[in-house]
């Protein structure tokens, strides 16, 4: 009897990529360009009251510069979020995605911690601000899904990116969902000269048939209709509650075929 696993990103690929940076230089137009080149898309986490000072993008580029990619929050000053009252918290979340949302005309719906720094009481507070996922600092050492979207670990830094990268595509796809997420910022390339690391690494990722180049949001979406299908208790019914495709395999000892099942579906195997 085949099996049903949800093993398989949309178009029924295994792995997955994406990247994830911080604060809103001006750097980030050459790391944008560089990802447009290669086809990678990418989340930018934007502190929106930076805008228009020494060194920061201008509120009028970013729609036009960000086009294909995510944007999402921050915090509007970049503070240590933990350490605000209740009432500091809410504004530096809500007023970030206030004024990022009118920049880009679409729900902002991630967020990175400033600093990397949160508690469990800020963790909490995130759903109830309109916020679905938040991305933290410290790596993970494989390549699985995260089971806390408001505690999401980055695969490395993109100091390691293109050994972690190397890893990634040497994992045979047969061991289920692999996602690599590579975090950092755009400023650091030009402090350190090395804008050679990101380009090396675009280079040997892009452009490959069995990675699903996505946002952050992109994944907490997929992964959250994955997660929302329904199955009969004999297995041979599925039914689709979400409003995306959600792919998955047939297993009988082995991938013996990759399906579909669409939005609103109920499918017979």
């Amino acid at each position: 009897m085949a099996h049903v696993v949800f093993d398989c990103f949309p178009g029924g690929k295994r792995k997955a990529l994406t990247m994830s940076y911080d604060d809103g230089t001006v750097h980030d137009r050459r790391l944008v360009e560089t990802f447009n080149r290669h086809a990678i898309r990418a989340t930018f986490h934007l502190n929106s009251g930076r805008f228009d000072s020494e060194g920061y993008l201008k509120g009028s580029e970013v729609a036009a510069l960000f086009a294909g990619h995510e944007v999402a929050v921050h915090g509007l000053s970049h503070p240590c979020l933990p350490h605000l009252p209740k009432e500091g918290v809410i504004r530096e979340i809500m007023e970030d995605r206030r004024t990022l949302e009118r920049l880009v005309g679409y729900v902002v719906r991630g967020m990175s911690y400033p600093g990397c720094d949160f508690n469990d009481a800020l963790v909490q507070m995130l759903p109830s601000l309109g916020i679905e996922y938040a991305r933290v600092c410290y790596t993970k050492s494989d390549f699985a899904i995260p089971d806390d979207l408001y505690r999401w670990p980055p695969s490395c830094h993109h100091q390691k990116g293109v050994e972690k990268a190397q890893a990634f595509l040497r994992l045979p796809p047969q061991w289920g969902l692999q996602l690599l997420c590579v975090w950092g910022h755009s400023a650091e390339f030009e402090l350190s000269g090395n804008w050679g690391l990101i380009e090396q690494f675009c280079s040997i990722t892009a452009n490959n048939d069995a990675i699903w180049y996505a946002t952050a949001i992109e994944v907490v979406d997929y992964m959250r209709a994955v997660r929302s299908v329904r199955c009969s208790v004999d297995g041979n019914t599925l039914y689709n509650p979400s409003s995306i495709p959600v792919w998955f395999s047939l297993w009988e000892y082995m991938p013996i075929e990759v399906r579909a099942v669409q939005p609103g579906q109920t499918l017979s195997l």
